[in-house]
């Protein structure tokens, strides 16, 4: 006995999850077990009612994934397991394209859900980013950027505080971190500071502060899922929430901007 040998039922499931019916992972299943066989034969072997493997057979091969001979019994026979891939990995990407397509037809205007005082919370390096370089953007007058690691600095955000200083918003980076400030110390239009030495030194997070109402803060604690370290951002912007957040703020942003802007 192999003990190495797939569990059929993990590949059915699995095959269900790329969007098989039961019965129709069953019968494609049997098939390459089979390579080639009539209902009766899938049916002694998977255990489906053979009523129900004629049907999930006609649909598979529908599908472009079994091959049909016209003869008496019917027989079937499986595609090539390159050409199941393709055809899968096909239609998986048409359900995600029309998905999203709804889903960006049916979302709200931008910033339309920030029409009461709330705070917001977001979860993942990644849609932290995306809010991270949205909230740069909507910028007009000042951004005080800070973070603890390189890590959280994505190209994104990098770019969207460049461009951001290059239009003549007054932005300054803050980081106990030299290799974060390193990246700024050759833009000449963006004050790159270390925080005052009465900060809290445990800070792990990344921080902005725009304006007078747009702010952001996220911490990192540990994970338990496939990211050793994950990411909890709060944010809140053109709020009453956010107005506060950031004039409570305020004098230790003076102070930091003042001291990035006396800096050499």
């Amino acid at each position: 006995m192999n003990d190495d040998r797939p569990d059929e039922r993990d590949v059915e499931e699995a095959l269900e999850r790329l969007g098989l019916s039961n019965y129709e992972a069953r019968v494609f299943v049997a098939l390459h077990r089979l390579g080639t066989a009539t209902a009766k034969d899938v049916h002694d072997l998977a255990g489906v009612p053979r009523s129900q493997v004629y049907g999930a057979a006609e649909d598979l091969e529908e599908r472009g994934l079994v091959e049909l001979q016209q003869s008496t019994p019917k027989r079937y026979r499986p595609v090539s397991l390159e050409a199941a891939k393709e055809l899968l990995t096909a239609r998986l990407e048409r359900e995600r394209d029309r998905a999203f397509d709804s889903l960006a037809e049916l979302r709200r205007e931008e910033h339309g859900e920030e029409t009461r005082d709330d705070v917001w919370t977001v979860r993942g390096r990644k849609p932290i980013n995306d809010r991270t370089v949205d909230l740069i953007r909507r910028a007009e007058t000042r951004i005080l950027f800070g973070a603890a690691s390189v890590d959280l600095l994505s190209d994104d955000v990098i770019t969207a505080l460049r461009e951001q200083a290059a239009a003549g918003v007054d932005v300054n980076v803050v980081s106990e971190n030299d290799a974060v400030r390193n990246l700024f110390t050759r833009d000449a239009d963006i004050g790159v500071a270390a925080p005052p030495a009465d900060s809290p030194g445990d800070f792990t997070g990344r921080v902005v502060l725009a304006d007078d109402d747009i702010f952001l803060l996220s911490a990192l604690y540990e994970g338990d899922g496939a990211e050793a370290t994950e990411e909890t951002a709060i944010w809140s912007a053109g709020t009453a929430m956010a107005s506060v957040l950031t004039r409570a703020a305020g004098s230790g942003i003076e102070a930091i901007v003042g001291r990035a802007e006396s800096d050499p």
